[in-house]
Protein backbone atom coordinates (compact mmCIF):
# COMPACT_ATOMS: atom_id res chain seq x y z
CA UNK A 1 0.00 0.00 0.00
CA UNK A 2 1.17 3.32 -1.35
CA UNK A 3 0.40 6.41 1.12
CA UNK A 4 2.07 9.90 1.43
CA UNK A 5 2.24 12.71 4.01
CA UNK A 6 3.37 15.96 4.30
CA UNK A 7 5.98 17.82 6.09
CA UNK A 8 8.57 20.53 5.39
CA UNK A 9 12.20 21.02 4.56
CA UNK A 10 14.07 24.71 5.97
CA UNK A 11 17.04 25.61 3.85
CA UNK A 12 18.12 28.93 5.40
CA UNK A 13 14.45 30.95 5.75
CA UNK A 14 13.02 29.12 2.80
CA UNK A 15 10.89 26.28 3.51
CA UNK A 16 9.92 23.83 0.74
CA UNK A 17 7.33 21.31 1.46
CA UNK A 18 7.81 17.60 1.15
CA UNK A 19 5.74 14.67 0.59
CA UNK A 20 7.07 11.61 2.68
CA UNK A 21 5.94 8.65 0.32
CA UNK A 22 5.84 4.91 1.99
CA UNK A 23 4.87 1.66 0.15
CA UNK A 24 4.80 -1.53 2.03
CA UNK A 25 5.29 -4.83 -0.14
CA UNK A 26 6.14 -8.31 1.36
CA UNK A 27 10.44 -8.09 2.86
CA UNK A 28 12.28 -7.40 5.50
CA UNK A 29 14.25 -4.43 4.53
CA UNK A 30 14.08 -1.21 5.05
CA UNK A 31 14.92 1.30 1.68
CA UNK A 32 15.07 5.17 2.28
CA UNK A 33 15.68 7.85 -0.74
CA UNK A 34 15.13 11.07 -1.05
CA UNK A 35 18.60 12.63 -0.02
CA UNK A 36 18.41 12.91 3.85
CA UNK A 37 21.23 13.45 6.22
CA UNK A 38 22.11 10.77 8.74
CA UNK A 39 19.62 12.16 11.39
CA UNK A 40 17.05 11.19 9.07
CA UNK A 41 18.15 8.08 8.13
CA UNK A 42 18.49 7.02 11.91
CA UNK A 43 15.02 8.13 12.27
CA UNK A 44 14.00 4.59 11.30
CA UNK A 45 14.89 3.21 15.07
CA UNK A 46 13.00 6.20 16.78
CA UNK A 47 10.24 5.28 15.00
CA UNK A 48 10.63 1.89 15.17
CA UNK A 49 10.97 2.07 19.41
CA UNK A 50 8.15 4.60 19.72
CA UNK A 51 5.29 2.57 17.48
CA UNK A 52 6.02 -0.43 19.69
CA UNK A 53 6.85 1.41 23.00
CA UNK A 54 2.59 2.64 22.45
CA UNK A 55 1.21 -1.17 21.69
CA UNK A 56 1.83 -0.68 18.11
CA UNK A 57 2.61 -2.65 15.32
CA UNK A 58 6.16 -2.16 12.89
CA UNK A 59 5.08 -3.48 10.16
CA UNK A 60 7.31 -6.63 9.24
CA UNK A 61 7.82 -6.33 5.16
CA UNK A 62 9.75 -4.26 2.76
CA UNK A 63 9.65 -0.63 3.46
CA UNK A 64 10.83 1.89 0.56
CA UNK A 65 10.09 5.43 1.39
CA UNK A 66 10.94 8.54 -0.57
CA UNK A 67 11.10 11.96 0.18
CA UNK A 68 10.08 14.22 -2.18
CA UNK A 69 11.64 15.91 -4.25
CA UNK A 70 14.14 13.83 -3.99
CA UNK A 71 16.92 16.22 -5.02
CA UNK A 72 16.65 18.75 -2.09
CA UNK A 73 18.82 17.31 0.95
CA UNK A 74 16.75 16.87 3.73
CA UNK A 75 18.45 17.52 7.50
CA UNK A 76 17.56 17.37 10.96
CA UNK A 77 14.96 14.96 13.11
CA UNK A 78 11.78 17.26 12.25
CA UNK A 79 11.12 14.40 9.56
CA UNK A 80 10.08 11.73 12.29
CA UNK A 81 6.62 11.94 13.10
CA UNK A 82 5.19 12.06 9.28
CA UNK A 83 7.25 9.22 7.87
CA UNK A 84 5.94 7.05 11.20
CA UNK A 85 2.18 8.18 10.21
CA UNK A 86 3.06 7.40 6.99
CA UNK A 87 4.54 3.82 7.91
CA UNK A 88 1.55 2.84 10.67
CA UNK A 89 -0.76 4.24 7.82
CA UNK A 90 0.80 2.19 4.76
CA UNK A 91 0.18 -0.94 7.53
CA UNK A 92 -3.73 0.05 7.50
CA UNK A 93 -2.94 0.72 11.39
CA UNK A 94 -4.72 4.10 10.49
CA UNK A 95 -7.36 5.83 7.66
CA UNK A 96 -5.58 7.95 5.01
CA UNK A 97 -8.71 9.87 4.76
CA UNK A 98 -7.46 12.80 6.06
CA UNK A 99 -3.84 12.50 6.03
CA UNK A 100 -3.36 15.22 2.72
CA UNK A 101 -5.14 18.02 4.59
CA UNK A 102 -2.25 18.43 7.18
CA UNK A 103 1.41 19.04 7.55
CA UNK A 104 3.44 17.47 10.46
CA UNK A 105 6.87 17.88 11.68
CA UNK A 106 8.34 16.66 15.25
CA UNK A 107 11.09 14.55 16.63
CA UNK A 108 9.95 10.99 18.33
CA UNK A 109 11.59 10.38 21.93
CA UNK A 110 11.97 6.32 21.94
CA UNK A 111 8.73 6.62 23.55
CA UNK A 112 7.01 8.41 21.15
CA UNK A 113 7.08 12.04 22.78
CA UNK A 114 7.06 14.43 20.47
CA UNK A 115 10.38 16.22 21.02
CA UNK A 116 10.69 20.52 19.92
CA UNK A 117 12.01 21.47 16.63
CA UNK A 118 13.55 24.23 14.90
CA UNK A 119 12.17 26.78 12.18
CA UNK A 120 8.25 26.19 13.51
CA UNK A 121 6.76 29.71 12.31
CA UNK A 122 8.57 29.59 8.59
CA UNK A 123 7.52 26.50 8.48
CA UNK A 124 4.08 27.32 9.61
CA UNK A 125 3.58 30.29 7.32
CA UNK A 126 4.73 27.55 4.08
CA UNK A 127 1.77 25.26 5.35
CA UNK A 128 -1.08 28.19 5.31
CA UNK A 129 0.46 29.19 1.66
CA UNK A 130 0.40 25.47 0.37
CA UNK A 131 -3.60 25.75 2.02
CA UNK A 132 -3.36 22.99 4.32
CA UNK A 133 -5.86 23.06 6.81
CA UNK A 134 -3.80 22.27 9.58
CA UNK A 135 -0.48 21.78 11.34
CA UNK A 136 0.79 19.14 14.01
CA UNK A 137 3.85 19.38 15.71
CA UNK A 138 5.18 19.45 19.30
CA UNK A 139 3.77 20.77 22.07
CA UNK A 140 6.73 22.72 22.68
CA UNK A 141 6.17 24.71 19.20
CA UNK A 142 2.93 25.48 19.22
CA UNK A 143 2.85 29.12 20.49
CA UNK A 144 5.29 29.55 18.14
CA UNK A 145 3.64 28.07 15.04
CA UNK A 146 -0.37 29.49 15.75
CA UNK A 147 1.41 33.31 15.07
CA UNK A 148 0.31 32.36 11.95
CA UNK A 149 -3.50 32.94 11.30
CA UNK A 150 -6.54 31.64 8.98
CA UNK A 151 -4.06 27.82 10.12
CA UNK A 152 -5.34 25.29 12.61
CA UNK A 153 -1.93 24.90 14.32
CA UNK A 154 -2.26 21.50 17.06
CA UNK A 155 -0.09 20.80 19.56
CA UNK A 156 0.72 17.48 20.14
CA UNK A 157 2.34 15.45 23.03
CA UNK A 158 3.23 12.25 21.81
CA UNK A 159 2.48 9.70 19.19
CA UNK A 160 -0.86 8.23 20.04
CA UNK A 161 -2.08 11.86 20.20
CA UNK A 162 -1.27 12.17 16.31
CA UNK A 163 -3.03 8.54 15.55
CA UNK A 164 -6.36 9.43 17.95
CA UNK A 165 -6.82 12.38 16.20
CA UNK A 166 -5.96 11.78 12.35
CA UNK A 167 -8.55 8.61 13.22
CA UNK A 168 -11.32 11.02 14.72
CA UNK A 169 -11.17 8.79 18.25
CA UNK A 170 -9.78 12.04 20.34
CA UNK A 171 -11.12 15.88 19.27
CA UNK A 172 -8.19 18.42 19.94
CA UNK A 173 -9.11 22.07 19.59
CA UNK A 174 -6.28 24.25 17.58
CA UNK A 175 -4.25 26.73 19.87
CA UNK A 176 -5.15 30.04 19.20
CA UNK A 177 -3.27 33.04 20.75
CA UNK A 178 -3.93 37.23 20.73
CA UNK A 179 -0.78 37.39 18.51
CA UNK A 180 -1.06 41.67 18.56
CA UNK A 181 -2.03 41.78 23.25
CA UNK A 182 1.23 39.84 23.33
CA UNK A 183 3.73 41.73 20.97
CA UNK A 184 2.27 44.81 22.87
CA UNK A 185 2.44 44.07 26.10
CA UNK A 186 6.31 43.27 26.41
CA UNK A 187 7.57 45.69 23.87
CA UNK A 188 8.74 48.20 26.67
CA UNK A 189 9.66 45.48 29.83
CA UNK A 190 12.95 46.31 29.95
CA UNK A 191 15.50 45.10 32.91
CA UNK A 192 17.81 48.02 32.53
CA UNK A 193 17.03 51.73 32.36
CA UNK A 194 19.72 54.84 31.71
CA UNK A 195 17.44 56.45 34.82
CA UNK A 196 20.48 53.77 36.65
CA UNK A 197 23.58 55.53 34.29
CA UNK A 198 24.80 59.04 36.38
CA UNK A 199 27.20 61.11 34.24
CA UNK A 200 28.30 60.46 30.98
CA UNK A 201 26.17 63.15 29.62
CA UNK A 202 28.21 62.84 26.27
CA UNK A 203 28.14 58.95 25.42
CA UNK A 204 24.56 59.23 26.12
CA UNK A 205 24.03 61.91 23.68
CA UNK A 206 25.88 59.93 21.24
CA UNK A 207 23.64 56.70 21.96
CA UNK A 208 20.66 58.95 21.70
CA UNK A 209 21.98 59.88 18.64
CA UNK A 210 22.81 56.63 17.34
CA UNK A 211 19.45 55.04 18.28
CA UNK A 212 18.21 57.78 16.24
CA UNK A 213 19.69 57.10 13.01
CA UNK A 214 20.56 53.50 13.53
CA UNK A 215 24.06 54.04 13.24
CA UNK A 216 26.72 52.41 13.97
CA UNK A 217 28.93 53.39 17.40
CA UNK A 218 32.37 52.44 19.42
CA UNK A 219 33.13 53.40 22.85
CA UNK A 220 36.83 53.96 23.87
CA UNK A 221 37.97 54.36 27.64
CA UNK A 222 39.22 52.57 30.77
CA UNK A 223 38.09 50.06 32.08
CA UNK A 224 35.74 50.56 34.43
CA UNK A 225 34.10 53.69 32.43
CA UNK A 226 30.94 52.10 31.60
CA UNK A 227 31.08 50.76 28.12
CA UNK A 228 29.57 47.55 28.68
CA UNK A 229 26.58 49.30 30.94
CA UNK A 230 25.33 52.02 28.87
CA UNK A 231 25.73 49.20 25.54
CA UNK A 232 23.27 47.17 27.21
CA UNK A 233 20.80 49.81 28.21
CA UNK A 234 20.44 50.75 24.33
CA UNK A 235 17.87 48.89 23.21
CA UNK A 236 15.84 50.30 25.88
CA UNK A 237 15.74 53.51 23.86
CA UNK A 238 15.31 52.04 20.34
CA UNK A 239 12.28 52.19 18.55
CA UNK A 240 9.94 49.83 19.35
CA UNK A 241 9.42 46.59 16.34
CA UNK A 242 6.69 46.87 14.62
CA UNK A 243 4.97 43.75 13.24
CA UNK A 244 6.23 42.86 10.49
CA UNK A 245 9.82 43.65 11.92
CA UNK A 246 8.83 41.17 14.85
CA UNK A 247 7.63 38.61 12.76
CA UNK A 248 10.73 38.57 10.44
CA UNK A 249 13.02 38.71 13.31
CA UNK A 250 11.68 35.79 14.78
CA UNK A 251 11.83 33.42 11.89
CA UNK A 252 15.43 33.86 12.45
CA UNK A 253 15.61 32.79 16.02
CA UNK A 254 12.85 30.34 14.95
CA UNK A 255 15.25 28.82 12.30
CA UNK A 256 18.66 28.84 14.94
CA UNK A 257 16.27 26.67 17.32
CA UNK A 258 17.10 30.25 19.69
CA UNK A 259 13.40 30.59 21.01
CA UNK A 260 12.55 30.08 24.08
CA UNK A 261 9.64 27.31 25.12
CA UNK A 262 6.42 28.51 24.94
CA UNK A 263 7.33 32.00 22.99
CA UNK A 264 5.37 33.02 20.41
CA UNK A 265 6.88 36.81 18.63
CA UNK A 266 9.71 38.33 19.68
CA UNK A 267 8.18 41.65 20.80
CA UNK A 268 12.09 43.89 21.87
CA UNK A 269 14.84 44.18 19.63
CA UNK A 270 17.35 41.44 19.88
CA UNK A 271 20.54 42.43 21.34
CA UNK A 272 23.57 40.34 20.65
CA UNK A 273 27.14 40.32 22.38
CA UNK A 274 28.77 37.59 21.19
CA UNK A 275 32.40 36.88 22.92
CA UNK A 276 35.55 37.83 21.51
CA UNK A 277 36.68 33.88 20.64
CA UNK A 278 34.09 33.75 18.50
CA UNK A 279 34.63 32.00 14.65
CA UNK A 280 33.86 33.32 11.72
CA UNK A 281 30.90 31.14 10.62
CA UNK A 282 29.99 31.75 13.78
CA UNK A 283 29.57 35.53 13.13
CA UNK A 284 28.17 35.14 9.91
CA UNK A 285 26.15 31.76 9.84
CA UNK A 286 26.69 28.58 7.90
CA UNK A 287 28.23 25.49 8.94
CA UNK A 288 27.71 21.83 7.31
CA UNK A 289 24.19 21.94 8.29
CA UNK A 290 23.59 26.01 7.68
CA UNK A 291 22.82 28.68 10.19
CA UNK A 292 21.89 31.95 10.70
CA UNK A 293 25.17 33.43 12.52
CA UNK A 294 25.55 36.18 15.37
CA UNK A 295 24.57 39.11 12.96
CA UNK A 296 21.59 37.45 11.62
CA UNK A 297 19.96 36.88 14.91
CA UNK A 298 20.77 40.81 16.26
CA UNK A 299 18.74 41.42 12.56
CA UNK A 300 16.16 44.25 13.44
CA UNK A 301 18.40 45.02 17.10
CA UNK A 302 21.89 44.97 18.44
CA UNK A 303 25.09 43.69 17.93
CA UNK A 304 27.55 44.37 20.55
CA UNK A 305 31.44 43.74 20.36
CA UNK A 306 33.10 44.20 23.54
CA UNK A 307 36.67 44.27 23.55
CA UNK A 308 37.10 44.86 19.94
CA UNK A 309 40.62 44.35 19.40
CA UNK A 310 40.46 40.96 21.28
CA UNK A 311 38.48 39.68 18.37
CA UNK A 312 40.29 37.65 15.65
CA UNK A 313 41.23 40.52 13.11
CA UNK A 314 40.11 37.57 9.97
CA UNK A 315 36.96 37.48 12.21
CA UNK A 316 36.11 41.41 12.25
CA UNK A 317 37.00 42.00 8.23
CA UNK A 318 34.08 39.60 7.53
CA UNK A 319 31.85 42.50 8.76
CA UNK A 320 32.76 44.90 6.86
CA UNK A 321 30.28 43.65 3.69
CA UNK A 322 27.27 42.88 5.79
CA UNK A 323 27.44 46.27 7.26
CA UNK A 324 26.91 47.88 3.95
CA UNK A 325 24.21 45.65 2.40
CA UNK A 326 22.49 44.81 5.61
CA UNK A 327 22.35 41.08 4.11
CA UNK A 328 24.59 37.93 4.33
CA UNK A 329 25.25 35.60 1.38
CA UNK A 330 26.84 32.07 2.42
CA UNK A 331 27.52 29.84 -0.58
CA UNK A 332 29.27 26.87 0.24
CA UNK A 333 29.89 23.60 -2.42
CA UNK A 334 26.34 22.11 -1.82
CA UNK A 335 24.50 25.42 -1.04
CA UNK A 336 23.42 29.20 -1.44
CA UNK A 337 21.63 30.84 1.62
CA UNK A 338 20.96 34.60 2.39
CA UNK A 339 19.69 35.84 5.71
CA UNK A 340 18.96 39.44 6.39
CA UNK A 341 21.08 40.83 8.76
CA UNK A 342 20.26 44.57 9.42
CA UNK A 343 21.55 45.52 12.88
CA UNK A 344 23.09 48.42 14.96
CA UNK A 345 26.74 47.52 15.63
CA UNK A 346 28.07 48.87 18.85
CA UNK A 347 31.47 48.39 19.65
CA UNK A 348 34.05 49.01 22.80
CA UNK A 349 37.75 48.83 23.71
CA UNK A 350 40.41 49.77 25.62
CA UNK A 351 42.43 52.59 24.39
CA UNK A 352 45.91 50.63 25.61
CA UNK A 353 46.98 47.27 26.18
CA UNK A 354 47.26 48.57 29.98
CA UNK A 355 43.61 49.83 29.76
CA UNK A 356 44.93 53.44 31.20
CA UNK A 357 46.08 55.82 28.22
CA UNK A 358 44.11 59.18 28.90
CA UNK A 359 42.90 57.83 32.20
CA UNK A 360 42.97 60.90 34.92
CA UNK A 361 42.92 58.29 37.91
CA UNK A 362 45.37 55.95 36.59
CA UNK A 363 49.11 56.14 35.23
CA UNK A 364 49.14 54.44 31.74
CA UNK A 365 52.68 52.35 31.18
CA UNK A 366 52.35 51.47 27.91
CA UNK A 367 54.75 52.58 25.20
CA UNK A 368 53.94 54.77 22.09
CA UNK A 369 54.66 52.02 19.94
CA UNK A 370 52.26 49.32 21.94
CA UNK A 371 49.74 52.25 21.75
CA UNK A 372 49.97 52.41 18.06
CA UNK A 373 49.98 48.25 17.19
CA UNK A 374 46.71 47.96 19.63
CA UNK A 375 44.95 50.74 18.10
CA UNK A 376 46.23 49.11 14.38
CA UNK A 377 44.24 45.59 15.61
CA UNK A 378 41.11 47.66 13.89
CA UNK A 379 41.78 48.20 10.23
CA UNK A 380 40.59 51.77 8.63
CA UNK A 381 37.22 50.31 6.31
CA UNK A 382 35.89 48.83 9.42
CA UNK A 383 36.49 51.94 11.80
CA UNK A 384 35.11 53.96 8.07
CA UNK A 385 31.88 51.94 8.78
CA UNK A 386 31.39 53.07 12.33
CA UNK A 387 29.41 56.31 11.89
CA UNK A 388 29.83 57.93 15.64
CA UNK A 389 33.41 57.42 17.81
CA UNK A 390 32.97 58.74 21.37
CA UNK A 391 35.67 58.74 24.06
CA UNK A 392 34.31 57.83 27.15
CA UNK A 393 36.77 58.55 31.12
CA UNK A 394 35.40 57.39 34.47
CA UNK A 395 33.01 59.40 36.58
CA UNK A 396 34.93 60.08 39.79
CA UNK A 397 33.26 58.99 42.90
CA UNK A 398 32.28 61.94 44.43
CA UNK A 399 30.55 62.81 40.80
CA UNK A 400 28.77 59.62 41.14
CA UNK A 401 27.80 59.77 44.72
CA UNK A 402 26.26 63.08 44.00
CA UNK A 403 25.28 63.28 40.45
CA UNK A 404 21.45 62.97 40.70
CA UNK A 405 19.32 60.21 38.54
CA UNK A 406 19.83 60.37 35.09
CA UNK A 407 17.13 60.88 32.36
CA UNK A 408 14.86 58.04 32.15
CA UNK A 409 14.87 55.46 29.00
CA UNK A 410 11.59 56.57 28.35
CA UNK A 411 11.85 59.91 28.06
CA UNK A 412 14.64 59.47 25.86
CA UNK A 413 13.02 56.71 23.43
CA UNK A 414 9.86 59.28 22.87
CA UNK A 415 12.94 61.79 21.14
CA UNK A 416 13.75 58.41 19.52
CA UNK A 417 10.85 57.74 18.36
CA UNK A 418 9.85 61.41 16.81
CA UNK A 419 13.05 61.41 14.92
CA UNK A 420 12.26 57.93 13.52
CA UNK A 421 8.94 59.31 12.37
CA UNK A 422 10.59 62.04 10.37
CA UNK A 423 12.86 59.16 8.56
CA UNK A 424 9.72 57.15 7.68
CA UNK A 425 8.24 60.57 6.22
CA UNK A 426 11.73 61.35 4.37
CA UNK A 427 11.98 57.74 2.88
CA UNK A 428 8.00 56.40 2.48
CA UNK A 429 8.92 56.20 -1.33
CA UNK A 430 12.07 54.84 -1.18
CA UNK A 431 12.40 50.72 -0.71
CA UNK A 432 14.37 49.30 1.68
CA UNK A 433 15.48 52.25 3.65
CA UNK A 434 13.60 52.98 6.79
CA UNK A 435 16.48 55.31 8.77
CA UNK A 436 19.33 57.64 7.81
CA UNK A 437 22.20 55.11 8.26
CA UNK A 438 21.05 53.31 5.31
CA UNK A 439 20.94 56.67 2.96
CA UNK A 440 22.76 55.94 -0.50
CA UNK A 441 24.94 59.08 -1.43
CA UNK A 442 22.10 60.08 -4.09
CA UNK A 443 20.23 60.68 -0.67
CA UNK A 444 22.59 62.11 1.19
CA UNK A 445 23.06 64.96 -1.44
CA UNK A 446 19.27 64.93 -1.70
CA UNK A 447 18.58 65.20 2.37
CA UNK A 448 21.87 66.38 3.97
CA UNK A 449 23.46 68.65 2.14
CA UNK A 450 25.43 71.60 4.13
CA UNK A 451 25.24 75.22 3.06
CA UNK A 452 28.48 77.25 1.88
CA UNK A 453 29.50 77.72 5.88
CA UNK A 454 28.81 73.96 6.67
CA UNK A 455 31.33 73.09 3.18
CA UNK A 456 34.24 75.04 4.62
CA UNK A 457 33.82 73.11 8.69
CA UNK A 458 33.83 69.86 6.30
CA UNK A 459 36.34 70.48 4.26
CA UNK A 460 38.74 71.61 7.64
CA UNK A 461 37.74 68.76 9.33
CA UNK A 462 38.76 66.36 6.50
CA UNK A 463 42.02 68.08 6.39
CA UNK A 464 42.50 68.21 9.95
CA UNK A 465 41.34 64.19 11.41
CA UNK A 466 42.75 62.83 8.09
CA UNK A 467 39.30 61.51 6.88
CA UNK A 468 37.96 59.02 4.14
CA UNK A 469 35.39 59.74 1.45
CA UNK A 470 33.14 57.38 3.35
CA UNK A 471 33.71 59.38 6.83
CA UNK A 472 32.98 62.13 5.02
CA UNK A 473 29.61 60.39 4.00
CA UNK A 474 29.13 58.68 7.59
CA UNK A 475 29.38 62.99 9.02
CA UNK A 476 26.21 63.79 6.80
CA UNK A 477 24.45 61.36 7.45
CA UNK A 478 25.40 61.77 11.87
CA UNK A 479 24.15 64.68 10.91
CA UNK A 480 21.05 64.66 9.47
CA UNK A 481 20.05 62.54 12.23
CA UNK A 482 21.42 65.28 14.71
CA UNK A 483 18.75 67.98 12.64
CA UNK A 484 15.74 64.95 12.70
CA UNK A 485 16.33 64.72 16.95
CA UNK A 486 15.99 68.93 16.97
CA UNK A 487 12.83 68.65 14.96
CA UNK A 488 14.98 70.29 12.03
CA UNK A 489 14.37 69.93 7.99
CA UNK A 490 17.63 71.56 7.15
CA UNK A 491 20.88 70.34 8.33
CA UNK A 492 23.15 73.63 10.12
CA UNK A 493 25.94 73.93 10.99
CA UNK A 494 25.79 73.17 14.52
CA UNK A 495 24.13 69.70 13.69
CA UNK A 496 27.34 69.56 11.47
CA UNK A 497 29.57 70.41 14.39
CA UNK A 498 28.44 67.58 16.56
CA UNK A 499 28.27 65.06 13.79
CA UNK A 500 32.32 66.33 13.01
CA UNK A 501 32.69 65.59 17.03
CA UNK A 502 32.05 62.14 16.66
CA UNK A 503 34.74 61.30 14.40
CA UNK A 504 37.62 62.58 16.94
CA UNK A 505 38.81 58.66 16.84
CA UNK A 506 39.48 58.47 13.45
CA UNK A 507 43.19 56.80 11.84
CA UNK A 508 44.76 60.08 11.36
CA UNK A 509 43.80 61.29 14.90
CA UNK A 510 44.94 58.24 16.44
CA UNK A 511 47.97 57.91 14.95
CA UNK A 512 49.29 61.12 16.21
CA UNK A 513 48.11 60.68 20.03
CA UNK A 514 50.27 57.28 19.63
CA UNK A 515 53.13 58.99 18.55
Amino acid sequence: MLVKTYCAAVNGLNVTTVTVEVNLVKGMLYHFTGLGDEAVREGRDRISSAIQYNNMRFPRADITVNMAPADLRKEGSSFDLPLAIAILAADSQLPTDNLQQYMMVGELSLDGTLQPIKGALPIAIRARAEKFKGLLLPKANEREAAVVNNLDVYGMENIIDVVNFLSGKSQFKPTVIDTRKEFYEHQYRFDLDFADVRGQENVKRAMEVAAAGSHNLIMVGPPGSGKSMMAKRLPSILPPLSLGESLETTQIHSVAGKLGKGMSLISQRPFRAPHHTISEVALVGGGATPQPGEISLAHNGVLFADELPEFNKTTLEVLRQPLEDRKITISRAKYTIEYPCSFMFVASMNPCPCGYYGDPTHHCVCMPGQIQRYMNKISGPLLDRIDIQVEITPVPFKDISQAAQGEPSAVIRERVIKARQMQEQRFKDVKGVYSNAQMSERMIHQFAEPDAEGIELLRSAMERLSLSARAYNRILKVARTIADLDQSDVVKQQHLAEAISYRNLDRGDWAERGA
